[in-house]
């Protein structure tokens, strides 16, 4: 089961979303406040499994409706993916990988691991 680990950072707070193994597999923006925080995790909760994914590396993208995963090619070459709630905002986003498999494999664990996944306060 997942974790929805809610950390202070020098800026304000975020979250992570970790997988049952441990493994960070996505990440929310700085928030100001607690409450904020708290807001995001349940919206990437709600709109993860419910998500399409947008594959935007490919050679006709087909635009999906809001929520959805966009699957994207980052600078260095990476797969990357950033989850969009039903207002089109980013919600929460993922590492860099290898391999688009890698990714989607990523997308599918966030799917999984939201909806029911425990939040917690980091020490």
């Amino acid at each position: 089961m997942g974790k929805f680990v809610i950390k202070k950072v020098a800026t304000g707070i975020k979250f992570d979303l970790k997988a049952g193994n441990g493994e960070v597999i996505a990440t929310s923006e700085v928030y100001t406040t607690e409450d904020a925080c708290r807001g995001g995790i349940a919206s990437v909760a709600k709109n993860a499994p419910a998500a399409g994914v947008e594959d935007q590396t490919a050679a006709e993208v087909e635009t999906l409706k809001h929520p959805k995963f966009e699957l994207y090619e980052d600078k260095a070459g990476e797969f990357r993916f950033r989850l969009k709630a039903t207002n089109g905002q980013v919600i929460a986003t993922g590492e860099g990988y290898k391999t688009k498999a890698g990714c989607l494999n990523g997308i599918e664990s966030v799917k999984k691991n939201a909806a029911d996944a425990e939040i917690i306060e980091a020490e």
